[in-house]
């Protein structure tokens, strides 16, 4: 269930003035993503020894093999990531497999400038160990962005946002007027709650609706309740018979 919700969503506005939302994954399916393409680095590396021993040794010796194993090894250490990022994808098979893949923040593709500098930067992000100082620093940008990232202005995501089946029941609020008025902003803050919500866990809802306490004179379920009806109102208000219109959002938590 967890992996069908989209709580992780950034908001990203444009030069042009345009919005994008980016589904930003965090440290822990990265994490996944690295250890798989470790493993496929550390098994080619691997094959890649034993073809040269047996075929290169006899050839050009022991000692000329042996270095050009090395020099295999460090090319891919430094340019695995940077091949496949850059490529039509934008993923290495580790991300593929976790369903991530790198982009611009701006929604674009990734460049090989990009590719470089957050590849090459890859080392500083390790320090001291383990990828500390990358974790530390995902851990306190909003995007999860490690250091490289935010020198090369580059962004992990979901490759694609799960489609989200709402439950199909009833929703158990009823259309109220705000307890005090509005600012346009308000009125416009709360209409895209109304609207985004089905892609949210229903723990994400309730911290939000408790973040308006002040408003909905309520917490919990009820004052989540109380915050639908309020966005209810302002999206389609009764009609002079006084009778409310079809509900738009009557799939929008389990009651």
């Amino acid at each position: 269930m967890a992996a069908a919700r989209a709580d992780t969503l950034q908001t990203v506005e444009l030069a042009d003035g345009v919005e994008i939302q980016l589904r930003v994954a965090g440290p822990a399916v990265r994490s996944m993503a690295y250890l798989i393409d470790l493993l496929i680095r550390i098994g080619i590396d691997i094959l890649v020894a034993i073809c040269a021993h047996w075929l290169l040794q006899d050839l050009i010796g022991e000692e000329m093999t042996h270095g050009l194993s090395l020099l295999f090894v460090f090319f891919m250490e430094w340019f695995y990531n940077v091949f496949f990022e850059a490529g039509a994808k934008g993923s290495t098979p580790g991300q593929r497999a976790m369903k991530l893949r790198v982009m611009s923040v701006t929604g674009g593709p990734v460049s090989l400038a990009q590719a470089v500098m957050r590849n090459f930067l890859r080392v500083v992000d390790f320090m001291p160990g383990l990828y500390l100082t990358g974790i530390v620093c995902m851990l306190f940008t909003k995007r999860f962005q490690r250091l490289g990232d935010l020198v090369a202005n580059t962004v992990v995501t979901y490759a694609e946002v799960p489609l989200f089946n709402a439950p199909q029941v009833e929703i158990r609020a009823e259309r109220r007027a705000p307890s005090q008025v509005l600012t346009r902003e308000e009125q416009a803050a709360l209409l895209q709650f109304l609207e985004r919500s089905p892609l949210w866990a229903d723990e994400r809802r309730i911290e939000l609706a408790t973040l308006v306490q002040p408003l909905t004179k309520a917490a919990g379920v009820e004052g989540l309740r109380r915050l639908c009806g309020m966005a209810l109102w302002l999206q389609a208000p009764e009609d002079k018979s006084g009778t409310p219109p079809p509900l738009k959002g009557a799939a929008m938590f389990r009651p």
